[in-house]
């Protein structure tokens, strides 16, 4: 039997991404199972199934959104100055950290995505793009496929990054300075272009801004619905 739409018009599919990213926030994404998923967007567990096989199908699809949502929150939030591909790439980056660090949920989000194969992939083959498009002026001679190592090499880093909460010595000052001087050298960029992005980062509330940025991708959700 075809589960019932709501008046917004939502499907199965959207109930269950915007039930999904309410309880991997709320309780973690290990402690969520897809019955309790199913559960809280009101479907049977015979749709969910069907419509996303399991919980790390439901996980990548999340973090299409999420990296979506980043990509979207640093362009408005910088303006103009996004042309700057390099600074908008040390905000973006930025801004993850800052989310990632907003609750221990949410690290462990990020954590598993860029842990289970499927998921993973799609970070890497996403960022790849990115990766090329902002840095490919420093090594024309790249191809595609010189850019996906060292997203390979930056994602190790992000995910470390992500990891380790901070504390009274690594501060997330820090962990943003160093997650950058350290992803930017992977990369070659020039050490003066490195100290601009870093202090460039410095001028905004990230801490708003991730909050925002994880409100605004629930309303979307349930908007669908």
């Amino acid at each position: 039997m075809q589960e019932k739409v709501t008046k917004k018009g939502g499907d199965v599919r959207s109930k269950v991404l915007h039930a999904a990213a309410r309880l991997f926030l709320e309780k973690g994404y290990a402690d969520s199972t897809v019955r309790e998923i199913a559960r809280n967007a009101e479907v049977n567990l015979g749709s969910l199934v069907f419509a996303f096989k399991n919980k790390e199908n439901i996980l990548c699809e999340l973090v299409g959104y999420v990296l979506e949502s980043q990509f979207k929150a640093t362009a408005e939030l910088l303006g103009d100055r996004a042309q700057d591909r390099v600074l908008f790439y040390a905000a973006e980056t930025t801004l993850q950290l800052y989310m990632a660090e907003s609750s221990e949920h949410m690290r462990e989000m990020y954590n598993v995505s860029y842990s289970l194969p499927n998921s993973a992939t799609i970070i890497h083959r996403t960022i790849t793009g990115k990766l090329q498009e902002i840095f490919g002026v420093y090594h024309p001679e790249w191809q595609t496929r010189d850019f996906y190592e060292r997203e390979i090499s930056t994602a190790g880093i992000m995910r470390s990054h992500i990891s380790v909460p901070c504390d009274m010595y690594f501060t997330m000052d820090r962990k943003v300075r160093v997650f950058l001087e350290t992803t930017f050298a992977v990369l070659g960029v020039p050490s003066a272009k490195i100290e601009e992005a870093v202090a460039f980062v410095t001028g905004f509330d990230w801490k708003r801004v991730a909050q925002d940025v994880l409100a605004n991708m629930l309303t979307y959700l349930e908007n669908r619905m």
